[in-house]
């Protein structure tokens, strides 16, 4: 801001004083040496202009300017002041807690790697256990100028999940087909072996082995090619209008005619939802052949859908042993038995609850499982009435 203008009022009431002492009769020699003193007086004690604070230029409106900057990220970003954090957006607050603001970046990160990389002006480093026993983070440090230098972390857990859950399920899957496999190759060996005598009983009951595992084998291939299938379209929404309740009864009577009309019971009523009409088929069917599989022989195995407060509840329920309470939060993770032995032996490949959930996932829906020992097991599955709101639901935790 500039200096006020030149002091008018002032000069105006000095000539107005002249006058008047002119008027009163006082010499003009007089006057004019008192106007001279006055307005020399203005001159000497005029105010000082005033003008615009401005802080010194010493590095903290950058800062601020870069704090502003970095906070909209969406990845956790630190600005360090040499060693200390002197700042952090929300995610790296949120990520490492709010308290570190203002502490060592050594001691905010503690680990091994991270205390090297902030050794050097900059460089990468991979961070394990930062945030969390399983947790992977890539590190990233970049100097703006010799004081000042930027921190970026990347989460690499999810990827790193993701690697090892395909790891697992490659070994998974070449076990459980090496299994058949050898056995097929064994029998098949033996009977081809013009030196091994073979009665017609025992090659009668390798042909029935190498047929069972054949069979365990296209089931197990064909399980595989489906679950691909579901993971391609679980983004795409199905759109076919489909009545669960008499896709469940049709089922049922299907089941009940092979199996004996004593094994199934079925409650239905009309509950139609907009699905895949194909997977909604297998879901019951593989709910259903679990049920067969492990309930007690003597006991029937229930089927109910019925429309509740605006969704299709679909319910499977077998008089069996039950599941330990242990093995419930692990029953749809691919290839999971809670018995191999006696899975294997009635056919099952340990896919069939992994494609039930990737399924009802699909459509948005509710998968819970509930079983007490000695009393049996229920699967129920929850999905949104036609013109109802789905509610998307992680079932992985299942309980």
């Amino acid at each position: 801001m500039k200096a006020s203008s030149f002091p008018w009022a002032a000069v105006g009431i000095a000539l107005a004083t002249g006058i008047a002492m002119v008027l009163a009769g006082a010499h003009p020699g007089l006057v004019g040496a008192v106007l001279l003193v006055w307005l020399a007086t203005l001159w000497l004690v005029r105010p000082e202009p005033v003008v615009e604070y401005r802080p010194p230029d010493d590095g903290s409106v950058s800062r601020q300017a870069m704090i502003e900057l970095v906070e909209p990220f969406s990845v956790p970003v630190l600005m360090l002041d040499a060693q200390r954090i002197a700042a952090a957006n929300a995610a790296a607050r949120e990520a490492l807690g709010r308290h570190i603001v203002g502490q060592d970046a050594r001691v905010a990160l503690r680990h091994p790697e991270a205390i090297t990389l902030l050794s050097k002006p900059e460089g990468t480093a991979t961070v394990k256990g930062l945030t969390g026993p399983r947790s992977i983070w890539q590190v990233r440090r970049v100097a703006i100028d010799p004081r000042y230098s930027l921190i970026e972390m990347v989460n690499r857990t999810a990827e790193a999940d993701i690697s090892r859950a395909h790891t697992d399920f490659v070994a998974n899957a070449s076990h459980e087909l090496r299994t058949p496999l050898a056995s097929i190759i064994g029998y098949i060996e033996t009977l081809s072996d013009p030196e091994a005598k073979v009665d017609d009983a025992t090659r009668t009951r390798f042909h029935a082995t190498v047929l069972r595992e054949a069979k365990r084998l296209q089931s197990l291939v064909e399980d595989l090619m489906s679950l691909s299938r579901i993971e391609a379209e679980k983004h795409d929404p199905p759109r076919d209008t489909i009545d669960l309740g008499q896709m469940a009864a049709s089922i049922g009577a299907e089941v009940a005619s092979t199996a004996g009309e004593d094994r199934i019971n079925t409650d239905i009523e009309e509950a139609v939802v907009v699905g895949d009409r194909q997977q909604l088929d297998q879901v019951i069917r593989n709910l259903i052949d679990n049920a067969m599989k492990y309930a007690d022989p003597k006991a029937a195995v229930s089927v109910s859908v019925h429309a509740r407060d605006g969704e299709a509840v679909l319910q499977v329920q077998d008089r069996g042993e039950g599941i330990h309470p242990d093995h419930l939060p692990y029953l749809t993770r691919r290839f999971y038995r809670t018995d191999p032995g006696r899975s294997r032996t009635a056919g099952g490949t340990g896919l069939g609850l992994a494609i039930v959930k990737h399924i009802v996932e699909r459509h948005r829906g509710k998968l819970d499982i509930g079983s007490k020992l000695g009393e049996g097991t229920t699967v129920t599955i929850r999905l949104a009435l036609k013109g109802q709101t789905a509610t998307v639901t992680n079932t992985d935790g299942l309980s």
